[in-house]
């Protein structure tokens, strides 16, 4: 950490303290006047763990029974910025029983009698406005049967955090915090007694947000698919509650609502989940499918890339591939060595995967995560497609950045009366190695089939140069690389046809076989899957093609079929189970 990027924080930490403690003795609201409709959905499973005392927040879990969620010991900020932020609130309300409101009342004015006056890790404008818009969500919730000194300090803590926001929401980082800090403002003066002035300028500078955040695919800097439908949530909220209080959104939020929803309809796997790419998780259960219902907006994607993302569909099947290079130095903190990885789900059950994010079990699983290895692609042997930074703490977090990465990723559409599918490469390994990777999948007409083909091999004469040199340095022993395939948890897989073939079985009742050309290894090996949803990591398979390039050019075939048993329709009837497991 430079002294530099350390001083610019604890300025950032000092002068959110010292606007938080000014906005506390600044003048409170009365009351509301207006409202709007709840829009947050919370977990019933959840908010049923919070009432029995089992806080499980950023992946870890703390059992502690009878005990205020402010008197629990913290394992780390990213566990008490879930606190403060206060998203657990929805999934209390799912519950909307006595025990769940006493739980809410109890610990919101435990925080208005800590906190309110401006101290504590929660004065930040991206926790702050997260927080707003759910006291504003739920606070008749909260204030059924409270007395009037209570329901004052609630509408003056609420006007303060308000001011708070008005001063402060352009220190949120871009993206993600200052969507969420322009929402909370604009929620707070819609609803609150003397906050009206605060509405004009949130809705333009979110306009702004949207102009320069959003791209023309409707994708984020980030390429996150997860961070997309927060965003996305957002701007829908934003914009209902301007309609409902007989405003309208600027043309550019508007816009970029139009622009992101038929990009989260091309990540969005059969499953209903979407793909779990540069850090991003499956999302709750059904909140993409309430955004995108919410939002109004029915285009479907259409053929061209989303967020640098290739959507093939056929059937019951769908594959989704990242074919664009990893995010921007700025944008890549989170960001993986996954190009030209790919997803692949068959009616409500995942069969391909990536592993997923780590971050929530520690920063070495988050590490791990990110690495090519853990993605369903071609990696050689010791090296990912992008590199890992060093080290730097910006704004009080740990950032590693992507350096190193491929530049050049290129992508051709193919279409027959068979089915559909791509060529693409990218130059990830070009400087190392002198090799550019090659991949074809093919999906069939009737999603029952895919055929793939990676191939490792060099293209100019300063490629050969450079491979020539690698075999020297590995004294002609040959590149050993890998192409994994992960597999969901769930899926049940055994070596086949004496070794030549992997079966997998998914609860549907489906049945694929994975087989190949015999120039690999194949083999059955552990792999896991990262959720954040989750208390560790799940033990999961994967399926990987082990060879070595001799030569300037090597190829590896492989094939994913469903047997001729299973039929073209079923019945999926398995339930899944929500678990703190």
């Amino acid at each position: 950490m430079s002294d530099s990027e350390d001083w610019r924080a604890k300025t950032v930490r000092r002068m959110n303290q010292f606007h938080a403690w000014r906005a506390a003795r600044s003048k409170p609201a009365t009351g509301f006047v207006s409202q709007p409709e709840p829009k947050s959905i919370g977990s019933f499973a959840r908010g049923r763990q919070l009432i029995a005392g089992n806080f499980l927040f950023s992946g870890f879990l703390i059992e502690a029974p009878n005990t205020s969620i402010w008197d629990l010991d913290a394992p780390s900020s990213a566990f008490v910025e879930e606190l403060h932020g206060f998203a657990w609130m929805d999934d209390l309300a799912a519950v909307g029983d006595i025990n769940a409101r006493t739980r809410v009342q109890d610990w919101i004015e435990v925080w208005m009698d800590r906190y309110a006056r401006g101290s504590g890790p929660g004065w930040t404008p991206d926790l702050t406005g997260r927080r707003l818009i759910r006291w504003i969500n739920h606070a008749l919730f909260f204030l059924s049967g409270r007395e009037a000194e209570v329901s004052n300090a609630f509408y003056q803590t609420l006007a303060q955090q308000t001011i708070f926001l008005s001063r402060r929401w352009q220190t949120a980082s871009p993206g993600l915090p200052r969507f969420e800090a322009l929402t909370g403002l604009i929620y707070a003066g819609l609803s609150l007694e003397g906050m009206e002035e605060h509405v004009s300028p949130a809705v333009t500078a979110l306009a702004h947000e949207c102009e320069t955040q959003i791209d023309a695919e409707g994708g984020l800097p980030t390429r996150n698919p997860e961070e997309l439908l927060e965003v996305f949530t957002l701007l829908t909220w934003a914009a209902s509650a301007l309609s409902e209080a007989g405003k309208i959104a600027e043309e550019a939020h508007l816009a970029a609502i139009d622009r992101i929803a038929p990009t989260l309809r091309a990540l969005r796997h059969s499953d209903g989940g979407l793909a779990r790419f540069h850090g991003g998780g499956r999302g709750t259960e059904g909140r993409l499918d309430h955004a995108l219902a919410s939002s109004g907006n029915k285009v479907a994607p259409g053929e061209e890339l989303h967020m640098g993302y290739l959507r093939l569909s056929a059937g019951r099947t769908s594959i989704i591939v990242d074919v664009a290079p990893p995010p921007a130095l700025e944008s890549s903190f989170n960001a993986h060595a996954s190009t030209l990885a790919f997803e692949l789900t068959s009616g409500r059950r995942p069969l391909i995967v990536n592993c997923g994010a780590g971050a929530s079990f520690g920063p070495e699983w988050r590490r791990a995560g990110r690495a090519t290895p853990s993605h369903s692609t071609l990696g050689i042997e010791g090296f990912s497609s992008s590199r890992l930074g060093p080290k730097k703490i910006i704004g009080g977090h740990l950032r590693e950045y992507l350096v190193d990465v491929p530049t050049d990723v290129r992508l051709e559409r193919r279409v027959s009366e068979d089915g559909g599918g791509f060529v693409a490469g990218h130059n990830g390994y070009m400087r190392t190695h002198g090799l550019t990777h090659v991949r074809q999948i093919e999906l069939s007409r009737d999603g029952r089939g895919i055929a793939g083909e990676d191939t490792l091999a060099t293209i100019t004469a300063a490629d050969e140069a450079q491979f020539d040199r690698m075999m020297d340095r590995l004294k002609l022993q040959g590149i050993p690389f890998q192409v994994r395939f992960h597999l969901h948890p769930d899926v049940d897989a055994e070596l086949d046809m004496g070794g030549a073939a992997v079966s997998m079985a998914l609860k549907s009742g489906e049945v694929w076989v994975f087989r190949h050309d015999g120039r690999a290894k194949l083999s059955l090996e552990r792999s896991v899957y990262l959720e954040k949803t989750r208390l560790k990591p799940r033990a999961a398979k994967q399926v990987v093609l082990s060879a070595t390039a001799m030569d300037y050019a090597t190829r590896v075939r492989w094939t994913l079929a469903k047997a001729q048993e299973t039929p073209t329709t079923l019945r999926d009837l398995e339930m899944d189970d929500e678990t703190l497991s």
